[in-house]
């Protein structure tokens, strides 16, 4: 009995094993379908950096005020830093390399202290300068066509101690976000 139930076994899976043969022909083609209408624009929900570029003067009181666009969406727990183009240098090979500082930057006049500062909500950005003298009395150099960097880091990268707000590359690259990626906004 044992021999017979062996045999048996063995048959069915030597049938098994040789059921394989060639491949049958294909299936009848799908129909195409129509392409949808393009949806709105999303919202970037992955940090950004922003670039905006303003002349600080009597009639806006010394302040750069920057609304954030719809396109970008800043939550009250988000992290904001302005950053100022405080200089350019030599790589070496003749090409320039931006300077960034991170906001406040305190400089020394010969009128007094001036400082570059910030303040944020999660709708706008409010830049200004902070002195003991008067602003009248400041050169173009230190108000006219001054460039800054905003950059919204979401609050669930801002928990990580290996942050650096200092420096505004790893910023970019936690952000992952590269030089042809950012706007870049003037404004009146």
């Amino acid at each position: 009995m044992k021999k017979i139930g062996l045999i048996f076994s063995t048959l069915v899976v030597a049938l098994m094993i040789s059921c394989e043969g060639p491949a049958g022909p294909p299936g009848p083609p799908g129909f195409d379908g129509l392409d949808g209408l393009d949806g709105q624009d999303g919202i970037n929900i992955l940090g950004t950096v922003l670039e905006i570029e303003g002349t600080f003067d009597a009639a806006n009181e010394y302040s750069i005020f920057y609304e954030f666009p719809n396109t970008v969406e800043v939550f009250e727990s988000d992290l904001v830093f302005v950053y100022i183009l405080w200089d350019e240098t030599d790589d070496g090979n003749g090409e320039f390399v931006d300077i960034w500082r991170l906001l406040p930057q305190t400089r020394i006049l010969n009128q007094g202290l001036l400082q570059y500062n910030y303040d944020h909500t999660f709708f706008d950005v409010s830049i200004f300068l902070e002195s003991d003298f008067d602003l009248s009395t400041l050169m173009p150099g230190d108000t006219d066509n001054q460039v800054f960097r905003i950059a919204i880091v979401p609050a669930e990268y801002g928990q990580t101690s290996r942050m650096d707000p200092s420096n505004i590359d790893a910023i970019m690259n936690l952000l992952q976000v590269e030089e042809k990626d950012i706007t870049r906004i003037t404004l009146d």
